[in-house]
């Protein structure tokens, strides 16, 4: 099943990319009793939600009493650059949470910020990604602050687990107001490699962000050729990058939106391929076939012959639109060394 076929409503565990182990499971007995405690730590919790600091303190305690030591080291293994994770299972993660939001749906959207802020200073990758529970309980009643706190996430990830789950919140913020579609077409343009992933697993998890939205009323419909038109935009504008999370991002956004509209996709697919093959881009072409599996077979033949011999290479430069645009600026600040604004 695609990362993206989680609802958007729930906590979204880490996306798996493309190429990466499946991290070891628990026996069901064993996992069923620690859910079962995990959810009775999380009611624990929801019964403390006006004091910001004793539930960071409370959730970091109950997350080392769930946590593992080898499900720890092999999350290390499978998501390089991963800081500070305790390591605990996305089963137990997300019972967590529900065990949590019963009594967070009856918080004030204020109280679900605050603690929202306090937790992303966390250490922890397991706080910080709970702070994505509470950010969306915020989101409809005050946007422009949880916006902001959103941004610092994506800001301040070094890693995908942590970007694709803020990927689902995202993905529910630009379809609320789509005006937020601003957010990720800036997004293309930044230095930070997760930043921009941020851009491609946004679009890669609309489609199902959208039937969970629509599934709780939030909004009338699922995504249509309007959105995956501006999908296609944000992808052509990152097509060529060369770091491979950004690339595996982009092929997995592609298959997700070409169920939505196969005829837009494919024509897409053709076009990028075309310039693939003239300009003999290893980049381009990766995504590219990464993603033919979606379109239909006659399609995906011609294109997998078009792009016969094309080949990514190591130390290859972006050849993205976006890289482009971007390489004319210069070298910008690193907007994590600055000081960040008051919410």
């Amino acid at each position: 099943m695609s990362p993206a076929a989680r609802s958007a409503t729930a906590f979204a565990a880490p996306a798996r990319p493309v190429g990466t182990r499946r991290l070891p499971v628990r026996s069901a007995p064993d996992l069923d009793d620690r859910r079962a405690r995990a959810r009775e730590l999380g009611h624990r919790i929801g019964t403390i939600l006006d004091d910001a600091d004793a539930v960071a303190e409370q959730l970091h305690g109950a997350l080392v009493e769930l946590s593992d030591e080898p499900y720890r080291r092999e999350l290390a293994r499978v998501a390089p650059g991963i800081e500070h994770a305790i390591g605990v299972r996305s089963p137990l993660v997300r019972a967590l949470a529900a065990g949590i939001r019963p009594a967070l749906r009856q918080a004030r959207p204020a109280e679900a910020l605050w603690i929202a802020e306090r937790l992303s200073h966390e250490e922890s990758l397991e706080s910080r990604q709970l702070a994505l529970e509470f950010l969306r309980r915020s989101l409809p009643a005050d946007p422009e602050r949880t916006w902001q706190l959103m941004r610092r996430l994506g800001r301040r990830a070094s890693d995908w687990i942590s970007i694709d789950s803020l990927a689902f919140l995202v993905a529910e913020g630009i379809l609320r107001e789509p005006f937020r579609w601003a957010e990720i077409e800036q997004l293309v343009y930044a230095e930070s490699v997760w930043e921009r992933r941020l851009a491609a697993a946004t679009i890669a998890v609309l489609r199902s962000t959208s039937r969970g939205l629509v599934a709780n009323r939030a909004i009338s419909t699922t995504i249509g050729p309007v959105e995956v038109g501006r999908g296609l935009t944000v992808i052509g504008s990152l097509i060529g990058d060369a770091d491979p999370n950004v690339s595996k991002a982009l092929s997995w956004a592609l298959r997700e939106l070409t169920p939505v509209d196969r005829a837009q996709v494919t024509a897409f697919v053709r076009t990028q391929a075309g310039r693939a093959a003239a300009e003999r881009d290893g980049n381009r072409a990766w995504v590219l076939r990464d993603a033919l599996a979606k379109l239909d077979p006659e399609d995906a033949a011609a294109i997998r012959t078009q792009l016969a011999g094309v080949r990514r290479a190591a130390g290859e430069s972006s050849t993205s639109t976006a890289a482009e645009v971007a390489g004319r600026f210069g070298r910008l600040p690193d907007p994590r060394s600055l000081p960040e604004p008051p919410l």
